[in-house]
């Protein structure tokens, strides 16, 4: 007996080449000839820096960079060929870091949205039009749209994401280099079962976001394991020749 046919399926959507540069493509026939991209790196990191970028790309050819995708749909080696790309061919760019302190001190969404606002306003040219991912940014002086998944449709937003994201990773990198138990090359800061190990074992470095519940909590389980010992750069802990008040 012959068995039944099965049942066609149907082919998955595939995104036309040229679609990441139609909102830029349309905001130029309107007038708008300078659009930027906003867009941040590291906001869902519980160690590190936060980073964001803005890029203002170049009308026609030299404004489709090779490969340009989502930063978070790139392998690492690509995003680092797609950077040289944007640096290379970008009308304008700029890079904002905002430090763990700066962070715990204001909080991520209000620093968050000052990153994307500096990085925009730091641009050596002066954009008409402003694309920001996901969060509308208030208090810039040109017309500004929030964009949902703004780094996947759009071709500003996009590159303003690989500067971000692969500056954050450099940076993170270094980080390895000053606080190696942690691993930071690896997970570059984000909850990770490697980076939760670590927070176990070590308790958190200064470049932890104490704001997370979970540094928080390694914070003081590892306070109250390690009384009399003081955590230096090297991530270790190492006896203090005086008590260390621990903070309760």
């Amino acid at each position: 007996m012959t068995p039944p046919a099965r049942p066609a399926t149907k082919p998955a959507p595939t995104r036309a080449p040229d679609a990441l540069w139609t909102m830029e493509g349309s905001l130029r026939r309107r007038g708008f000839t300078a659009v930027a991209g906003a867009d941040e790196a590291g906001r869902g990191a519980c160690a590190g820096p936060l980073v964001a970028a803005a890029c203002i790309l170049p009308a026609g050819r030299r404004g489709r960079v090779p490969g340009l995708a989502d930063s978070k749909l790139l392998t690492p080696a690509t995003r680092e060929r797609v950077y040289a790309e944007v640096v290379a061919r970008a009308v304008a760019w700029s890079v904002v870091v905002v430090d763990v302190p700066e962070l715990d001190a204001r909080g991520m969404h209000v620093t968050n949205i000052e990153a994307l606002r500096r990085a925009v306003s730091t641009l050596s040219v002066t954009p008409d039009y402003v694309l920001t991912d996901g969060f509308p940014v208030s208090g810039l002086a040109q017309p500004t749209l929030a964009v949902w998944k703004g780094d996947r449709v759009s071709a500003c937003v996009a590159a303003a994401s690989v500067l971000a994201k692969v500056t954050r990773d450099r940076m993170m990198v270094d980080l390895h280099h000053r606080f190696p138990h942690y691993e930071f090359d690896v997970h570059k800061g984000y909850i990770t079962d490697l980076h939760t190990a670590a927070l176990d074992s070590f308790g958190p470095c200064p470049e932890h976001r104490h704001r997370f519940v979970n540094v928080a909590r390694a914070r003081d389980a590892h306070a109250a394991r390690t009384r009399g010992g003081v955590m230096v750069d090297d991530g270790a802990v190492h006896p203090s020749p005086t008590p260390v008040e621990v903070p309760r």
